[in-house]
Parts: C-alpha cells; structure tokens; sequence
C-alpha cells in the first residue's frame, strides 16, 4: 500500500475520531482505511490506534508516531504549494555562467532589469571563458558563443555574433587603410589566442570567395578586452565580435576595415539542461535576455554601427 496515503489516513482518523470520516476524506470504504493503518501496524510490529465500536485513541507510541506523521504531512504540503506558486512567481536562485568579456560587458544591466521586474528571485553569475558542465556545477543556465558540441542540453539562439576587422584611426594614419585582405598580411595583426584557429582569419568576398589571412601575429591574448584597448591604442588591426569592437567602432574610435569582404557569422546563445519542467526564473531570463539582444543587438544597433561592421553578402 502507498506508505504517504497510509500515513495520512491514519493522522485524519485521529484528527477526525474515526475510520469512515477518514475513509471519506480519502474517497475509500472504511474497511479499507482501517486495513491502510493495520499494514503500518504490521510494518512497525507496534499497535498505534485503540479500537472500540465507539472512538479510536491512541496508545503511547502511538502519540509520538502520530505527531511525528502530523509534522511530515504538513512538511509535504508546503513543499507541494511552494512548488505550485514557483510556477506562478519567479523566485529562488538563479545561476548563469557566462564568457567573461561578454558578461562583464553586457549582461550588468541586463541582470540589473530582470532583479528589478522578479523581486523574489536572486542572480549567481558565474565568468568563465572555460566549459562549465551545467549539471555538475548546479548552473541553471549558461551563455555560450559559437558552435555548440553536442552536448544534449538544450539551446536557445539570443543573438547574432558578427566579427569584424577593425584599426584605430591613429593606425591608419601612420600606416595606411588596408584596401584587401592580403594587404592585411603583412599588418600587425591583434588576435584572440583562444580561438579554434587562432592565428587565422577568413574573409569572403562578393562571390562568396575565401580569403584566409594567416601567418605570424604581433600580439595575441585570451580576452578581447585587452585587443580592443590595444587597438584604440593603435598597436595593430584587430579581429573580434562586434560586441566587443562595435561600441567604439559607432564612436568613431575604431574603423572597420574592408568593407566589401564578410566575415564568417557565430550565434550567441543560451544552453539549459531540459525543456521538461523548466523553472519559471529560467524561462522568464531567457525571454528577457532574447529581449534585450536580438537580431539586431545593442552593440549592433548603436549609431552607424550597424552599417559599418556588417559586410554585403552574395
């Protein structure tokens, strides 16, 4: 027999004076809640309940059982409404992983937006440019850039992740504006030393061509926070996200470079582990975060950025 319905039979005898007004609460025949109390008797070798044809009372360890079960059902109960209002209201902790330049960058305020519209619920973010395996670690959701492995989680596109080749003003001025990719050959090249191929960087031209601009680079770093402060201080031309460069690229800061020519195009995105049982605080941030970026995000949208960092495409 179900131990949890036996248990609240016999607290409902109890509390009610009998088996038929328990029997009622739980739809059975008193027969048969009398049989759910006589197996947990059976269970525990211990007579809890003292039967006349009149009222039911409880023995002595029967008492302290009976108290213990009170306290499990109302522990039970409270767990089933805080489960069944988290469905309703956003609340409890939430924990994102993100890439570090990305979330130092973009995501403050967009956390900040989502605190203030869920008062119930509080942020963990967790910066990593490292895989950080959601399941093990507890994450309830985490940003990832590129191409995903297959990993069996479940991903949510957020926003477009363009690159773009991009020189200081300053640069330019002592060296000369780059008119093709093999002029960017013998430039000193800014890269991102964590990407798959780090040393090389691929162009398409009007006809879908490829143009792979590769070979020694003047500096490389694992953060493209420091390429983009490198590069607004004319050390050499870079390569990035235009999360990172078109900020400054809007402000005139920065130039884009070969306008004519594309680069390849990444997805920014949201992985959870399961679309089974989603919690309400994971659904309502990945809706503000898809929200908040788009096809068309802030870092895109920004005053000329737009047009300057994006290539025409065959």
């Amino acid at each position: 027999m179900d131990r949890l319905t036996g248990i609240g039979v016999f607290v409902a005898a109890v509390d009610a004076g009998s088996f038929a007004a328990a029997a009622r609460r739980f739809g059975l025949s008193a027969a048969m809640a009398g049989k759910y109390v006589s197996a947990i008797e059976a269970e525990l070798n211990a007579r809890l309940l003292q039967r006349t044809t009149r009222r039911l009372s409880l023995t002595d360890v029967g008492q302290t059982y009976y108290e213990r079960c009170k306290r499990i059902l109302e522990a039970y109960d409270e767990a089933n409404r805080e489960v069944s209002d988290s469905q309703h209201v956003a609340r409890g902790k939430l924990r994102i992983a993100a890439p570090v330049t990305f979330g130092a960058m973009h995501l403050g305020d967009v956390v900040a937006k989502y605190l203030a519209a869920h008062p119930q619920v509080d942020i963990e973010v967790s910066l990593s440019d490292r895989y950080v395996d959601l399941l093990e670690t507890g994450v309830d959701l985490a940003v990832r850039i590129g191409r995903l492995p297959d990993s069996g989680l479940v991903a949510r596109r957020l926003a477009p992740c363009r690159m773009v080749v991009c020189a200081s003003p300053a640069y330019l001025k002592r060296h000369g504006t780059p008119r093709s990719p093999a002029d960017l050959r013998q430039a000193p090249r800014l890269t991102f030393s964590e990407a798959v191929s780090s040393g090389d960087w691929t162009l398409f031209d009007a006809q879908g061509r490829a143009h792979v601009i590769d070979g020694p680079c003047r500096m490389a770093a694992n953060n493209t926070q420091m390429l983009l402060a490198a590069a607004l201080a004319g050390a050499g031309i870079a390569y990035g996200p235009t999360f990172v460069f078109g900020e400054q690229i809007a402000l005139g800061k920065l130039v884009a470079l070969l306008p004519a020519y594309r680069a390849s195009e990444l997805a920014i995105q949201a992985v959870y582990p399961s679309t089974r049982h989603v919690p309400l605080k994971v659904r309502h941030f990945l809706d503000h975060l898809a929200t908040a970026f788009g096809d068309e995000p802030p870092w895109d949208r920004a005053a000329g950025s737009r047009s300057r960092a994006r290539r025409p495409r065959s």
